[in-house]
């Protein structure tokens, strides 16, 4: 037996999402139809919602609902400093760590020219234009440390340092509470190359 067309195409809908394959997106929407349909219609409501009213900082490419986002309208931040970043959830964490102040951009992405993701699709003009507004004195690269983030990471170093700008690194290591010998030998060895001295 044929699902109705509708059932289809919210199966296919569902499937966009990252992680479900046909499988899942058929229990999600049997779910929804089934047992959720108030769920289901505060779902549409919401996505709908987000589509007409967020859309990307001028300043930063965050996502925000006002053409400045409160991050970049805030007097309290230190302009002097901008914090690159591949996602707003990279941007989240790090504001929970409580020890940055900066400014931040957020690339949307990183290269990864086998996904078809280049310089222009992680609006590295914007952020060229951004660094270079005669402010920023420290640009501060904090891409994953993924072979696409460590790639993303060099080749916007190099385009900012040709610029004149100061570039630096996030540091990696062990993790806090992390124990040395359950860490893995990449990580433990960067930890030996990024050692700092003790103040």
């Amino acid at each position: 037996m044929n699902n109705p067309s509708a059932l289809d195409q919210l199966i296919e809908a569902l499937r966009c999402l990252p992680g479900v394959g046909p499988k899942s997106a058929q229990r999600m929407a049997y779910h929804l139809l089934q047992r959720d349909r108030a769920g289901a219609q505060h779902l549409a409501q919401s996505l709908q919602n987000s589509l007409q009213r967020i859309r990307h900082c001028q300043k930063c490419n965050n996502f925000s609902e006002t053409e400045i986002c409160e991050l970049c309208a805030s007097g309290k931040r230190d302009a002097h400093q901008l914090c690159v970043v591949e996602m707003p959830t990279d941007l989240m964490m790090l504001e929970q760590t409580q020890t940055y102040s900066g400014m931040y951009f957020v690339l949307m992405g990183r290269l990864s020219p086998l996904d078809g993701v280049g310089p222009k699709e992680i609006h590295l003009d914007r952020l060229l234009k951004r660094a270079q507004d005669g402010e920023t004195q420290e640009v501060i690269l904090a891409t994953n440390y993924t072979v696409e983030g460590e790639a993303t990471a060099h080749y916007v170093g190099e385009l900012l340092k040709a610029r004149g700008l100061k570039v630096s690194r996030i540091a990696r290591g062990l993790p806090m509470g992390g124990e040395i010998e359950h860490v893995d030998v990449g990580t433990l060895a960067q930890a030996m190359l990024e050692r700092r001295s003790l103040r």
